[in-house]
């Protein structure tokens, strides 16, 4: 069965990101996966510390509620970074938890103990899905590297975009149901994807 991890980037309950994100993993969990969600902003975790002591050995020096969560990522099949766009980028929740995934990039090419291979790869998939205040083409723009790095040391693929723009203009969530369709049926059809023989 699949299994997906959502880390929920944004600071605020029951706002735009949130509502579209559980959408989408009601609409996954239909298609017959299970799901867990982590509230990033109700975690107490430090930043990383650019030690670059898990460059040595390829773990963090740090021991906190992120140690767990980055566990649950590696053992996860489908992991969903969701966050709105606050300054052109990822919340700092969400960044602060990209950024201690650095021992991730450090076992990948200075200690060379994680090694993804082709089947890995094609068996678990990254999923960013973020809303944005303004409708500008270019909003989401500035996350994407962001959200990749994350991925390509994690060992997932970045295949999927799940994104809402121009939420101010649509009155928010509440006021845009066909935003909260669009991300139901868009978890469904990833899982039945990912799960076609």
């Amino acid at each position: 069965m699949t299994h997906i991890l959502a880390l929920n980037g944004s600071p605020r309950r029951n706002g735009n990101t949130e509502t579209v994100l559980n959408a989408f993993l009601r609409g996954a969990e239909e298609a017959g996966a299970t799901c867990e969600t982590i509230r990033l902003s109700s975690l107490t975790f430090k930043n990383c510390l650019g030690c670059n002591a898990c460059h040595k050995k390829g773990v963090c020096v740090i021991t906190d509620a992120l140690t767990e969560v980055f566990e649950k990522v590696m053992a996860c099949d489908i992991l969903v970074l969701a966050s709105p766009i606050y300054s052109m980028t990822v919340t700092a929740e969400m960044k602060g938890f990209i950024d201690r995934g650095q021992f991730l990039w450090a076992q990948k090419f200075k200690t060379q103990t994680l090694v993804f291979d082709e089947e890995h790869l094609k068996n678990h998939i990254g999923v960013f899905l973020s809303t944005s205040g303004q409708g500008l083409p270019i909003m989401f723009d500035a996350a994407f590297p962001v959200v990749r790095a994350l991925f390509n040391d994690a060992g997932f693929s970045y295949t999927e975009n799940v994104l809402f723009a121009g939420m101010d203009e649509h009155g928010g969530v509440k006021a845009w149901p066909e935003s909260v369709e669009e991300a139901f049926t868009r978890g469904k059809e990833l899982v039945q994807r990912v799960n076609e023989p």
